[in-house]
């Protein structure tokens, strides 16, 4: 790796793959980062605010604030992590209008069959289940053209195998949108 390349990580997926978990991990091994949960920045916007994927100006409000955030982290020379449900396209707009040189963004969809997602969200504490979101988002991806390159599937890992997982997203190229 370059030490004057920047890489902005985004781990994407349905409600209750692991994409915080994985994140905020992959934050402890770089040396320089930032973690940017797009719930969080969704949840900035307090009065008036509707739900993303039922507001294209939320939807849009949220990817302009990754967006600005990133690319202030970029130019201070961190790496960024973003922790959200991204799709293909919103993939490309963030790799498209991110502008900085020496930057590669990877895209990450963390993957698991649906009785693991079943398993998964039951062990959150109750408040935070997603129940039948997981499987919408699910199958909102299965449906969204996504180039299978970009799947890693961690059905078969626990926790345990996070580190394997962190690895792979670090030196596996085939998550390249550019770069």
């Amino acid at each position: 790796m370059d030490k004057n390349e920047r890489h902005i990580y985004l781990l994407s997926g349905p409600a209750g793959v692991g994409k915080s978990t994985t994140s905020k991990e992959l934050v402890k091994k770089l040396s320089d980062s930032a973690y940017l949960s797009g719930d969080y920045i969704s949840h900035m916007h307090i009065n008036g605010r509707e739900k993303p994927w039922k507001s294209k100006h939320e939807h849009s409000l949220i990817w302009d604030n990754i967006l600005h955030l990133t690319r202030n982290f970029i130019d201070y020379g961190t790496d960024v992590v973003i922790d959200y449900v991204t799709f293909p396209n919103e993939a490309r707009w963030l790799s498209e209008n991110i502008n900085q040189p020496n930057t590669v963004v990877k895209y990450v969809v963390l993957w698991v069959d649906k009785n693991t997602l079943t398993q998964r969200d039951n062990m959150r504490k109750e408040e935070d289940r997603m129940g039948e979101r997981c499987f919408i988002l699910f199958d909102e991806f299965s449906e969204s053209g996504l180039d299978k390159k970009h799947f890693l599937n961690t059905s078969e890992l626990t926790i345990k195998e996070n580190d394997f997982v962190i690895d792979t997203i670090l030196n596996d190229r085939r998550f390249c949108i550019n770069g």
